[in-house]
């Protein structure tokens, strides 16, 4: 098992690629806290890894809330000890043209996708720093190396984490903590089934000719929680069957 005896915390696990992270991350031997504003959904994934013989807490949290990331935190230590792998996935994708956002909206998801990876890492960075473990993963996003139409907002929100990534990579590279990101392309979810996108069309227009599973954004996030990814930092692992290439 890669991770035993490890906690990690994934955010956003109440469904489609955090739960499939959780899962896997549970199946390699970690305590995972499972963390989602969705209680219900965060219940299901934990009663399916307790299930399989596992070990996982849900926990229901706003996790773009400081105060609540503090109280989230506490009950994942006080069930597991300290956190020494975050998976930073909660967001929200919406579809909105550029001159439809709204100032809320823009603030919204900043609030959501960018200052949330930013308090869970500030919560959890000085465990990690005392032990000279520890590794945080970002769920970014494909279109922030390619774009996508009528996703301004978003596409926005996951360029700050990739330079926050790296920014972060940089400044702890001696420490024993890295900072990588897995930005999917498509993959099949909930949210994504209900989104305003054709994926069987597509899939056609990709290199493998398919949209991808969670279970496949799960593998690359557990090589990087991993002590095979012990000299990887700052990078990016384009897990979309072919969309990019390049190394941004």
């Amino acid at each position: 098992m890669q991770l035993a005896g490890k906690t990690a915390v994934v955010t956003g696990a109440g469904s489609g690629i955090g739960r499939a992270i959780a899962e896997r991350f549970a199946r390699e031997g970690a305590n995972v806290g499972a963390w989602d504003l969705n209680g219900d959904g965060v219940a299901e994934t934990v009663e399916a890894i307790t299930k399989a013989g596992g070990k996982a807490i849900a926990v229901t949290a706003d996790c773009s809330d400081a105060a609540q990331i503090r109280d989230a935190a506490e009950q994942t230590r006080a069930a597991f000890g300290p956190i020494a792998i975050l998976v930073n996935n909660a967001g929200i994708a919406p579809f909105v043209p550029f001159f439809d956002i709204t100032d809320d909206q823009w603030e919204q998801i900043m609030r959501i996708n960018l200052k949330g990876p930013y308090l869970c890492t500030r919560e959890m960075l000085p465990a990690m720093l005392d032990a000279g473990w520890g590794r945080v993963i970002n769920i970014t996003s494909s279109s922030t190396q390619s774009g996508s139409n009528g996703q301004v907002h978003y596409v926005s929100t996951k360029g700050g984490v990739l330079g926050m990534t790296k920014a972060l990579a940089l400044e702890y590279a001696a420490s024993g903590v890295t900072f990588n990101m897995v930005p999917p392309g498509v993959v099949d979810t909930p949210a994504l089934r209900a989104a305003p996108v054709d994926m069987e069309a597509f899939a056609k227009t990709l290199p493998m000719k398919r949209i991808g599973r969670p279970e496949e954004i799960a593998g690359a996030c557990l090589f990087l929680a991993s002590e095979d990814s012990s000299y990887v930092t700052g990078q990016t692992i384009s897990t979309n069957g072919g969309r990019y290439m390049g190394s941004a």
